[in-house]
């Protein structure tokens, strides 16, 4: 076996190993992993093929580690995962020998696929080609982006079409978002069409693709309408512009509720913003199954060039997308509502990484 197929291989064989032999006199089943872990077999499955190897999330991993830590995991006739506190000293020491080893054949196998797949020097990165914002090749992309009212546009230079220097890019509201947002998608999906539509310029054809809005409830309808049809989703946002406080982001979950509001300080009429609050979410098109909806909105536009900037710059998008896949794993839907810091006129990138940045995610981490 050469060194390239061992490195992409490793974790998967470790994993049947465990499963297999951990236990000289004891065999643990798939089932039985499943019944633990609230997982189905066939993923089980994808986790220890030495062919078609599916890497596992982080926190699969930690509970592999707690599983296999103590023979008590399949004490009394059922399997479970048992929580730290459970563990003894002993059974503390060889869930951290098994996690850190179990972490370093992840890292090397995520290594693996992204050289396969171009990254690594000189290469065009994970995110870039692996990321959220990759579709498989040939499937189209629809950006529908906020619009600004026609009321506010008729006061724009250039904005009326009746005028000879008319730019029809100027009815957009979001357009540092949009420009960075569809170089991204043009350079990680080369042979995918990619669409921008206003949401009066929307056809039927459009919403069944995979889609990414942009912009918030109050500049874009898509947005409010598709937002409302989400009635799990526990983020709400609320354009509360002449409330005392503003705008603001509303959590509610287990009967609590918390608002989350930008920082802005006020200078007579001016107001200047110090801090958003943006939110992405990834889920699958309620219009088409087959397709994703990807949602980047903020309360002002530096929150949604935010939130396009955390899985778009160069610099973060690698972390933040491994911070997707740890955090989230195989959730068919998720969400990260987070801070936008602002320097000047400058948007500072948020690293997902960092909790400082994350205000509210979903689904919580002992669902996901």
């Amino acid at each position: 076996m050469s060194g390239d197929d061992s490195a992409r291989t490793a974790l998967a064989r470790r994993l049947r190993e465990l499963r297999d032999s951990h236990w000289p006199d004891l065999r643990v089943t798939q089932a039985q992993l499943r019944e633990a872990f609230g997982v189905s077999v066939p993923l089980i499955s994808s986790w220890e093929s030495a062919t078609t190897a599916k890497i596992p999330p982080l926190h699969r991993l930690e509970k592999y580690a707690a599983f296999f830590a103590t023979r008590r995991s399949l004490a009394g006739g059922a399997a479970r995962v048992p929580s730290l506190s459970e563990l003894t000293s002993d059974e503390l020491d060889e869930h951290k020998k098994l996690l850190a080893e179990l972490t370093r054949l992840r890292q090397a196998a995520l290594r693996h696929q992204v050289a396969a797949e171009g990254g690594g020097p000189g290469g065009t990165g994970d995110a870039l080609l692996a990321g959220p914002w990759h579709f498989p090749e040939g499937e189209p992309i629809t950006i529908i982006c906020s619009q600004v009212p026609e009321e506010e546009r008729a006061r724009i230079p250039f904005a009326v079409p009746t005028q000879g220097d008319y730019i029809e890019l100027y009815k957009y509201s979001d357009l540092d978002s949009l420009f960075e947002l569809w170089g991204h998608l043009r350079a990680a999906n080369p042979h995918s069409q990619v669409t921008l539509r206003a949401t009066e310029d929307l056809r039927s054809d459009d919403l069944t693709t995979h889609v990414a809005l942009l912009g918030g409830v109050d500049y874009n309808e898509v947005t409010a309408s598709t937002l409302a049809r989400m009635s799990d989703l526990p983020v709400r946002q609320v354009p509360d512009w002449d409330g005392e406080r503003g705008p603001y982001f509303e959590v509610g979950e287990g009967g609590d509720t918390r608002r989350h509001h930008p920082v802005t300080v006020r200078n007579g009429d001016s107001v200047r913003l110090l801090e958003d609050v943006a939110f992405f979410y990834r889920g699958v098109n309620p219009d088409n199954h087959e397709r994703t909806l990807t949602i980047c909105n903020g309360m002002y536009a530096r929150g949604v060039y935010g939130a396009v900037r955390a899985l778009t710059d160069a610099r973060f998008r690698d972390r933040n997308a491994a911070y997707l896949r740890d955090r989230f794993g195989d959730a068919q839907s998720y969400s990260i509502l987070m801070r936008v810091r602002i320097e000047g006129r400058a948007v500072v990138t948020p690293d997902w990484t960092q909790e400082s940045y994350r205000l509210h995610e979903w689904p919580d981490a002992r669902e996901a």
